[in-house]
C-alpha cells in the first residue's frame, strides 16, 4: 500500500495500485464514535475523492453487520435504491442486496451496472460481511483509463455506432419473460418496452427477444470525462468457454442465445475485438483482498468491477443510488 498522499485530519489517506490513483483508502486515525455526523461534516470532500479516483474503499470503520452497512451507506448517499430485479435482496435489508449468484469457480467478467438497462445506478456500494478463504477478489477498473489502453479507432467506432444488447428469453436457458417482467401479459411487456426504447420480438414457443441500443463510451455528467461504459464483456458469445458457448450454439442456434452483444446498427463484432478488450481491463485491473467490514463505493460511470473465482463462504452485499436516465445519454449521442 502507498504512503498517504491525501492529509485529512480524522482519516489516513492511502492507496492500493502502484499508480496511486485507485481506490482511495480511508483509515480512521482513531474511532468515530458519530459516523453519520462525520460523514456529513466530509461529504463534499467524499463526493469530490468519488470523482478523482472513482472509487473509496472504507476499512476499519466500525461496520460489523449489513444493517450498519445501509445505515451507513444511506447517510452517504440517501435514497437507495430497492426495486433492482435481477438481484437476489439480502435478508434483513430494505434496500440492499445479496451478490450476484453465480458459480463460484467462474469469474465474473467487468461491467458496469445495469449499463445496458434504461437507468442504472451511479453510486454502487459493496460490504464485506464475510471475505472468502481463497479469491473472491473484487477487481475494479478506472473506465477513463480503459479509453486510454484500447486503441484509438476501436475506441472511435465504439463510440459512434454503439451497442446492442440481445437477450433471448429462451425456454431451459433463462427464466421465463413471464418472472422476468413480472406479469403474465405479453402487452405489459410490449407497454414496458415500448416506454424504454427496447425492440422486442415474440419468437414461437412462447419466447421473446429484446434488443436494446445503449452507448457503449459516455459523457460523465459531473465531471464531463468521457468512459468506456457497457456491458459488452457479459453479454457477448465470445467471452464464454468454447464448452460452454459450442452447447448453446448446438442448442439454440446463433440467433437464439440467451445472450449476445452487437454494435448498435446489428452488425457484428468479432471475437478478436473482444480480445482486446479483455487484455485491457486487466491491464488495467486493481485487485485487493477484502476484510471483514470493508466498504467499496464506486462511480459506476467511472469504474466498472468484475469477481474473481472462490473457494469457501463469501457474503458480500451491495447497495446502489443516484439513478440515472439512459434517455438523456441517447439525447446527447443524436444530437
Amino acid at each position: 500500500m502507498n504512503a498517504t498522499l491525501i492529509h485529512d485530519a480524522s482519516v489516513e489517506t492511502s492507496f492500493l495500485d502502484d499508480a496511486g490513483t485507485m481506490p482511495l483508502v480511508l483509515k480512521p486515525v482513531a474511532p468515530i464514535a458519530d459516523l453519520s455526523g462525520w460523514i456529513d461534516a466530509h461529504r463534499d470532500q467524499l463526493e469530490t475523492w468519488l470523482l478523482r479516483h472513482g472509487a473509496v474503499l472504507f476499512r476499519d470503520f466500525g461496520l460489523t453487520d449489513p444493517a450498519a452497512f445501509e445505515a451507513f451507506a444511506e447517510t452517504i448517499s440517501p435514497g437507495l435504491y430497492g426495486e433492482y430485479g435481477d438481484l437476489p435482496k439480502k435478508e434483513g435489508g430494505r434496500n440492499t442486496y445479496r451478490s450476484t449468484p453465480y458459480p463460484e469457480k467462474q469469474m465474473i467478467l467487468y461491467h458496469n451496472e445495469s449499463a445496458h438497462q434504461p437507468r442504472w445506478p451511479r453510486r454502487q456500494f459493496f460490504f464485506c460481511e464475510l471475505p472468502s478463504a481463497v479469491g473472491g477478489a473484487t477487481p475494479i477498473v478506472d473506465c477513463r483509463a480503459m479509453l486510454r489502453q484500447l486503441p484509438a479507432q476501436l475506441v472511435d467506432t465504439f463510440e459512434r455506432r454503439q451497442l446492442m444488447y440481445v437477450r433471448t428469453f429462451t425456454r431451459g436457458l433463462d427464466v421465463p419473460w413471464r418472472e422476468f417482467f413480472d406479469t403474465e401479459e405479453r402487452r405489459d411487456v410490449e407497454a414496458r418496452c415500448d416506454a424504454a426504447g427496447i425492440q422486442y420480438e415474440w419468437l414461437p414457443n412462447d419466447e421473446l427477444q429484446t434488443r436494446t441500443v445503449c452507448p457503449a463510451v459516455i459523457v460523465h455528467p459531473r465531471t464531463g470525462e468521457r468512459s468506456f461504459f457497457n456491458q459488452v464483456q457479459l453479454h457477448h458469445t465470445g467471452c464464454l468457454d468454447d464448452d460452454v458457448r459450442l452447447d448453446l450454439l448446438d442448442f439454440a442456434g446463433a440467433q437464439r442465445m440467451p445472450r449476445q452483444a452487437y454494435f448498435g446498427d446489428g452488425s457484428e463484432i468479432d471475437d478478436a475485438t473482444i480480445a482486446t478488450i479483455g487484455a485491457a481491463y486487466e491491464r488495467c485491473a486493481v485487485r485487493f483482498a477484502w476484510q471483514a467490514g470493508d466498504v467499496l463505493m464506486l462511480d459506476n460511470m467511472l469504474v466498472a468491477h468484475a469477481r474473481d473465482p472462490y473457494k469457501g463462504p463469501r457474503k458480500i452485499v451491495v447497495a446502489m443510488s443516484e439513478l440515472v436516465e439512459r434517455s438523456q445519454f441517447a439525447e446527447a449521442a443524436s444530437a
